[in-house]
């Protein structure tokens, strides 16, 4: 279906009669089938959009949401609704811009727009600025023309002298209804000009004055961190100025009605951006108590000139409704994730159980120790032999080597081909943890190349971790981190690399360009490590990747889709752990959230953890095991084998089942309790954690959800005790609504079971 409007062309009041007749009776013949049609996508899981050509409107259904916008009296874009499933048949008048509030905000800042340019007399946030090189920076888009491809919508739009045309991005996901919004921006002028902000797109919410906003907050060993606070009128900013995602905030957000605490009640609007650089999400509540979520691109520092014919497209934004409450929402985007947006969707591969040899060797890695190291790994179920940092260059400790991918002689002489023989024969596959987006200035290539940094000439260049961040937009810095990890990935059977980046950037200088293309840097050089990831993925398709950044600084929905996991955090602390695997679960899927087992007491805060608690801990998510095997005793040994089996029988459950947060360590809780259930509803599986026990009370009673309330569930322990009156099996009703008592007492102590309907 097209739809075009020429605001030039001006036609006579009895053409206009005859062709809003013809197209009313058109539209009703076609609103009685799509009525109909929509009652069929409802129940075989499609998406669905619709124009109605009389009222200018477009509808999009999928799954349990409606999303509404139309086409006002301005030929603006307007936000009309966006929610619950609306009824087949309910439809809505044509959109019509808001008045404005006296002679200081006009319509174009009262009216929730879709998206909308700087000019005007906009006061809110602006999806999109741009400075021409006459000194103009005002800009009017109206609606030109739209298409409607399955589940996907385009509507162009064109400012109203200009020829700057911005074509908004619409794809439904038909079983979370999660919506994917972009924007393309294109000169059709005869001069460049620059793009000086670009948002993705603006989501416009309900009118209201009882908001809370949920986001993610952090820092190293301490990220996500669940912040909640009202929304109010004014503006909050979230946002990462690092020219990568950063740990600081996480591009996710969730907004619900204050008052409503359950897990799984209530309505919840989400979204989270696809992008790994430099971002910005602002909240916003305007004077008439219209709220809205704007997020794109960072406008801090940022300016993209586009030439004559060149196009520039934003990041993608995602949002989602549920009306389920934030446990629905992220059950949603954890479905969306798996089924959706993850290499090899909609089957990504499980998880395998991993042993990372860092802790063990840190740079002191050689042929004999690693290969000792696997033995040790293999005896315990171990799937993936992982070596770290210290294989390449002259690489002894931090301060040298980075830039410098080749073997390294004197600790592997006869190159990495015996090692990954060796693990191998022990019937596990080998990974490799690389950093390629850095150099040490104590490097071959610095010394060859200190022109392939991110700098401003003439100014110091500031050193983290005692290296500098290569400039990945310059396509011969592309071209060599290309080149050498295709090297390394052909020469060698590697089914797995660790992909690490270990500092933001400084001084993002790039003084091979022209001054104004300068800014480029922020946009090119994440283009450029999509493109490397996107080639290399394509070319060694058995390979997966890990995005690492210093724990989890660099994990979003952009770098998902060429990723298969992410490292969650440097804090391994099992205790620690509960509270950041709790707020990384509120946007990302467990499914990619890395969890390992490490050594007690930790390097965070010197706290002695048994074994078992540190794995059940670590089974939340996806097992890794980064212990010192060197140090284990026999029945260290014993234990790690019984728990990474009993985990290799709940995996699957856990890694793509629905997530249900029974009771959060959040606000300092003594208890923490998750439960997932199996997509196929077979099994369940629970953990429960206490920090310590007070004046002998008990533990609390755990309630489950996501059962079959008429199917009968055996139970069964797989670590800890059930109180003695607990039947072996009861109906999916007992266990929600009767519950489970677990016998745990003491200082950090945790338990586990599984419910396993019966057939």
């Amino acid at each position: 279906m097209n739809e075009s409007y020429d605001a030039s062309h001006t036609f006579s009041l009895c053409q206009r009669q005859l062709r809003r007749v013809a197209r009313t009776c058109a539209f009703a013949i076609l609103l009685c089938l799509v009525s109909q049609a929509s009652i069929a996508t409802a129940e075989t899981g499609t998406a669905s959009i619709r124009f109605d050509a009389a009222t200018r409107i477009f509808r999009i259904d999928a799954a349990d949401t409606s999303y509404v916008l139309g086409i006002n009296e301005h030929q603006q874009i307007q936000s009309l609704y966006w929610g619950k499933r609306l009824g087949a048949n309910d439809s809505f008048p044509a959109a019509k811009a808001m008045p404005g509030a006296a002679a200081f905000d006009l319509p174009i800042t009262t009216t929730p727009h879709e998206f909308v340019g700087w000019g005007g007399g906009l006061y809110v946030e602006p999806d999109l600025k741009i400075t021409f090189p006459d000194g103009n920076r005002d800009l009017e888009l109206k609606y030109v023309s739209h298409h409607i491809d399955g589940d996907k919508l385009s509507i162009v739009t064109k400012d109203i002298s200009r020829d700057v045309y911005v074509t908004l991005q619409y794809q439904a996901d038909a079983e979370t209804g999660i919506l994917r919004r972009s924007a393309e921006i294109e000169n059709r002028t005869d001069a460049p000009f620059t793009v000086e902000q670009a948002a993705a797109a603006t989501w416009n919410l309900p009118r209201g004055t009882d908001y809370r906003l949920r986001y993610l907050t952090g820092r190293w060993a301490g990220e996500w961190n669940v912040q909640e606070q009202a929304v109010h009128p004014g503006k909050t900013v979230l946002e990462s100025r690092r020219g990568t995602t950063g740990a600081q905030n996480n591009p996710w957000f969730a907004i619900d009605h204050e008052g409503n605490n359950d897990q799984d009640t209530g309505g919840v609007w989400f979204g989270a951006l696809g992008w790994s650089g430099s971002w910005q999400i602002s909240v916003e509540q305007d004077l008439l108590q219209q709220v809205r979520v704007t997020g794109g691109f960072n406008a801090f520092d940022f300016g993209y000139r586009l030439q004559k014919g060149e196009r520039l497209q934003t990041p993608y934004f995602y949002g989602g409704y549920s009306s389920h409450g934030i446990g629905g929402a992220s059950r949603l985007l954890h479905r969306f994730e798996i089924d959706s947006l993850l290499p090899h969707a909609p089957t990504p591969k499980l998880r395998p159980v991993l042993y990372n040899s860092w802790e063990a060797t840190e740079f002191r890695v050689d042929e004999p120790g690693q290969m000792a190291l696997a033995e040790k790994a293999a005896s315990i179920g171990v799937e993936r032999f992982v070596m770290d940092d210290g294989w390449f260059g002259q690489r002894k400790d931090d301060h040298a080597g980075l830039g410098d991918w080749y073997v390294n002689p004197q600790k592997f002489p006869h190159g990495l081909k015996p090692l990954i023989d060796k693990v191998h024969s022990l019937n596990m596959d080998f990974g490799l943890w690389v950093e390629p987006e850095m150099v040490n200035p104590n490097s071959d290539l610095y010394r060859k190349h200190p022109d392939w940094v991110l700098n401003f000439a003439g100014r110091p260049r500031t050193e983290g971790r005692n290296q500098l961040v290569l400039n990945l937009a310059r396509p011969d810095v592309r071209a060599y981190v290309y080149g050498f990890l295709d090297k390394l990935l052909t020469e060698n059977d590697i089914a797995f690399l660790k992909w690490d980046y270990n500092r933001n950037w400084s001084e993002p200088g790039w003084p091979a360009v022209a001054p104004e293309d300068q800014k480029k840097v922020y946009v090119d050089f994440i283009n450029n490590l999509y493109s490397i990831l996107a080639e290399l993925r394509a070319k060694h398709p058995n390979v997966e990747i890990e995005s690492c950044s210093g724990g989890g600084s660099r994990v979003d929905l952009g770098v998902m889709k060429l990723t298969d996991e992410f490292w969650t955090s440097d804090n391994t602390d099992a205790y620690d752990r509960l509270l950041i695997q709790n707020g990384f679960t509120y946007a990302y899927s467990p499914g990619v959230m890395m969890a390992w087992v490490t050594d007690s007491p930790t390097w965070v805060n010197q706290r002695t953890l048994s074994l078992e608690y540190r794995f059940l801990s670590s089974m939340q998510g996806s097992l890794g095991i980064g212990a010192n095997l060197n140090k284990w005793t026999p029945e260290d040994f014993a234990t790690a084998k019984k728990m990474v089996a009993q985990y290799k029988a709940i995996r699957e459950t856990v890694q793509r089942g629905a997530l249900y947060r029974l009771i959060t360590p959040e606000d300092n809780s003594e208890q923490s309790v998750t439960e997932s259930v199996s997509r196929d509803g077979k099994q369940a599986v629970t953990f429960a954690f206490l920090h310590s026990s007070r004046e002998r009370y008990p533990f609390p009673r755990i309630y489950l959800r996501g059962l079959d309330a008429g199917a009968t569930y055996r139970l069964a322990a797989l670590d800890g005790k059930l109180a003695g009156d607990t039947p072996d099996s009861a109906s999916g009703a007992y266990w929600m609504n009767r519950g489970v008592d677990v016998q745990l007492n003491g200082d950090f102590q945790a338990a586990a079971f599984t419910l396993q309907r019966v057939e």
